[in-house]
């Protein structure tokens, strides 16, 4: 297969042509000069490879391409003629109180059935190999590189002109190999630093949409309503997933669409008055404790490098500049970013829009516009808020408090009642921070939260002096139910771990559980001893064994972090206190690592027994039957690891001279064992993680509550979360009270058992290896006595 696939891929430079020539030159011309600006006015040291930037190119020319093709066929028109009738139905107020009512794929789909004349909108759009989408943008960019010329005395008065190549090559060693970037000659990127130009320019499938998005009904057909979206995001080379979704009943992925439309369905508007103050703050020149990132030219002056100075000087002058260099490509990046966010967010802050959404392989789900949505940082959240308000109702006032408890992140061990007793409090504070948020006494900016928490006091003041009261206060702001360390929640229930499940919350409580507290008591128990037996490491952590130490490390734990990434964790945390000797840091890491993942197995005992179990499954299925780990989620949704060791880039020898390429399938490639073991076991829970926020979602649309998620962060209105967190509960326990582990070994065994009279037949070596993955397939790990159902009694299981 190897031979065959290195055979094909000497003849996959095929001719270009027929695909240049499916647009106007104009629109060419369109393309061109928007890529010139985004390379001139991009960073100047960090750039995509030249492959990222063909395929992006490519992408770009395939996409117009599709809509000129949905035009000249008539597939627009009818797409528009459906969607009207979509949106009749979409805005009837009459729907949300009809049991009967359809959802929005149901309804897309009773359209299409109505409308059967004409052109099928629901074409599989031309999907372009690869080579083809790689060769168009390189064949664009030898213009750039070879036609696009640039005056470099153009701002010397009377110099004559002097034309050079407006872009150039460079290679930069990136790893263990070199590779090439574009970069703009210097005076280009002078010029357009200095135009200052007051536009931004984005792909239309990068901003949000001002109508509802089109539902999915299939892997090709959802999202945006002319531009291709994709159901999930895929590395190019992953070829088997996509395979599994066509090959699937169309009643399988049906969970998974209507999940989506649910998300998508939901309107938004921008926050007005936190807009306004975030835009000041970084016209002002940022904040760093209020992470608004602050513009490059903050940076101070390189120390100049003087005749005198001795070498070691030198060299540290030197290092000093390529630091602040650094430091300074950052700073630019992070601005750069912050400078989208608010410039979209300014730009619809009168309108009401609506976010596309599609998932990744393992079914995480995510808004499609990049710049601006709910799924960043503290800032990004504060900007948006849901387009449509509910009324507070007699319980609503007293969500929005404990939510901004919540926020600041202080109260974490004491009880709701407690929380909003605080609230009650420090009234006084919420009061000044909403009326004066930048010259009163700022405590909110001392929350972990600082915009989240400043909206909420807004809010919270607004609903005080509505003159109807509080319960009359048509709110717009969302309140969020965390879950208690989800991933470890998810083990627990697996395994039925009374014990570990106690200590993420999954039973009743009068307080919330901390695990990481849990943890961190165990490390100082364990560290004592060592200490009274002489461990003079042990000694020095005295005092320092602390919760926030070790919490990064216990919350990767489950999604499979390495000893050597949990080290550096701990590394991180040390070097964070001002008072550890720094000299014990590597010694004293490696000490905690230890002890924090004894501690953990000691707290979980069958967490680390299913994630053994896992690993070792997968392990054998990469090494022994040669294949890449593939599983279905208990929601339907097929999933195919896309983690493959690629062939050696062959050399294909053209007019222009030696081009190396590696266009890789995952289907002919043999699977990276290594990434195979290490990714299953974070990626299965992962998928559990999405299908409980998928049941959710569905009942909360059944139950027609406004309902959004960041992945375990559950949004709804203040005065609908008593029912979102009975139905988060409800689904918790009705997923899990399917026989997942039992069905999961069930399928690998299908997939991947050998028959044992073939396996006879092989010499005694391979015998073996099969006999064991036939083995270990079966062995499901044992459960405990968790009784699952007392997850509906506890209060913190999302709080």
């Amino acid at each position: 297969m190897a031979i065959t696939q290195h055979k094909m891929k000497k003849f996959k430079n095929i001719s270009i042509y027929p695909y240049l020539k499916v647009l106007d030159i104009q629109q060419y011309k369109e393309i061109v000069l928007q890529e010139l600006r985004k390379l001139a006015e991009g960073s100047e040291t960090f750039s995509p490879s030249t492959n990222q930037l063909y395929h992006e190119l490519g992408h770009q020319v395939r996409s117009r391409y599709i809509i000129k093709y949905k035009k000249t066929n008539g597939i627009m028109g009818k797409t528009q003629q459906l969607y009207s009738e979509y949106l009749d139905w979409f805005l009837d107020p009459n729907k949300k109180n009809d049991p009967r009512s359809l959802n929005a794929r149901e309804e897309w789909q009773k359209l299409l059935h109505k409308h059967q004349e004409g052109p099928t909108i629901n074409v599989d759009d031309h999907v372009w190999p690869i080579t083809v989408l790689t060769g168009i943008g390189r064949f664009l960019y030898n213009i750039i590189l070879r036609d696009i010329k640039i005056d470099v005395n153009v701002q010397r008065g009377n110099s004559k002109p002097h034309w050079l190549p407006a872009f150039y090559s460079v290679y930069r060693v990136s790893g263990h190999k070199s590779v090439e970037e574009i970069k703009p000659h210097p005076v280009l990127s002078r010029l357009y630093r200095q135009a200052v130009l007051d536009d931004l320019v984005f792909n239309v499938s990068e901003l949000p949409m001002l109508t509802p998005p089109v539902p999915w009904t299939s892997p090709t057909s959802g999202g945006n309503l002319l531009v291709k979206t994709e159901f999930i995001r895929l590395p190019s080379s992953a070829s088997l997933q996509l395979e599994r979704l066509k090959t699937a009943s169309p009643e399988q992925l049906y969970p998974s669409y209507d999940s989506l439309n649910q998300l998508a369905s939901v309107p938004w508007k921008v926050n007005q008055p936190v807009l306004d103050v975030v835009i000041h703050v970084f016209n002002t020149g940022g904040d760093v404790k209020l992470d608004i990132p602050q513009p490059p030219t903050v940076c101070p002056l390189p120390q100049p490098i003087t005749t005198d100075m001795t070498k070691l000087e030198r060299f540290e002058a030197y290092r000093q500049r390529m630091l602040l260099r650094r430091r300074k490509a950052e700073m630019y990046s992070l601005w750069c970013d912050a400078l989208y966010r608010l410039s979209l967010a300014q730009h619809f802050r009168d309108r009401i829009f609506w976010l596309p959404h599609n998932m990744d392989f393992r079914g995480r789900v995510y808004p499609c516009p990049p710049h601006l949505n709910h799924l960043g940082a503290d800032m990004a959240r504060s900007l948006l808020c849901f387009a449509r308000g509910e009324p507070l109702g007699p319980n609503g006032l007293n969500w929005l408090k404990i939510h901004l408890v919540n926020l600041l992140g202080t109260k974490k061990r004491e009880s709701i009642q407690g929380r909003l007793d605080y609230a009650n409090e420090v009234m006084p504070d919420i009061i000044d921070s909403a009326d004066d948020p930048l010259n009163g006494r700022k405590w909110w900016c001392e929350s972990e939260e600082p915009w989240q928490t400043l909206a909420c006091c807004k809010e919270i003041v607004a609903a005080m002096r509505h003159p109807a009261g509080s319960e009359k206060y048509v709110c717009h702001f969302p309140v969020h139910q965390d879950g208690s360390c989800n991933g470890l929640q998810h083990y627990a229930a697996l395994g039925r771990d009374e014990a570990g499940g106690f200590s993420v919350n999954l039973l009743p409580a009068e307080v919330p559980q901390d695990v990481y507290n849990c943890v961190a008591n165990i490390v100082e128990r364990e560290r004592a001893k060592d200490a009274e037996s002489g461990n003079n490491i042990a000694k020095v952590l005295e005092g320092f064994v602390r919760r926030k130490v070790i919490k990064q490390t216990v919350m990767t734990t489950v999604y499979g972090v390495t000893r050597y990434g949990a080290r550096l964790q701990i590394v991180k945390q040390l070097k964070d206190i001002d008072e550890f000797p720094k000299e014990h840091v590597w010694t004293a890491s490696s000490y905690l690592v230890g002890k924090t993942f004894e501690s953990i197995r000691e707290m979980f005992t069958s967490t680390r027994e299913i994630q053994d179990w896992f690993t070792e499954c997968a392990k054998l299925i990469a090494q022994v039957c040669g294949q890449n780990v593939e599983y279905i989620t208990p929601l339907g949704l097929p999933v195919v690891q896309p983690y493959s060791r690629s062939l050696k880039k062959i050399e294909i020898y053209t007019k222009t001279g030696k081009v190396q390429e590696n266009f890789s399938l995952d289907k002919f490639e043999r699977p990276n064992v290594m990434k195979q073991k290490n990714a299953f076991p974070p990626n299965f829970v992962h998928s559990l993680d999405s299908t409980h926020m998928m049941l959710t979602s569905l009942h909360c649309e059944q139950e027609g509550i406004t309902f959004v998620s960041v992945h375990d962060c559950y949004w709804t209105h203040p005065s609908t979360v008593a029912i979102m967190n009975k139905i988060c509960r409800e689904q918790f326990v009705s997923l899990h009270s399917e026989p997942i582990l039992q069905d999961l070994s069930k399928y690998f065994i299908e997939k991947y058992r050998y028959n044992d009279c073939e396996a006879s037949k092989d010499n005694q070596v391979i015998y073996k290896s099969k006999s064991k993955i036939n083995t270990v397939l079966s062995d499901v790990p044992q459960r405990g006595d968790l009784q699952l159902e007392k997850v509906l009694d506890s209060v913190y299981f999302f709080s």
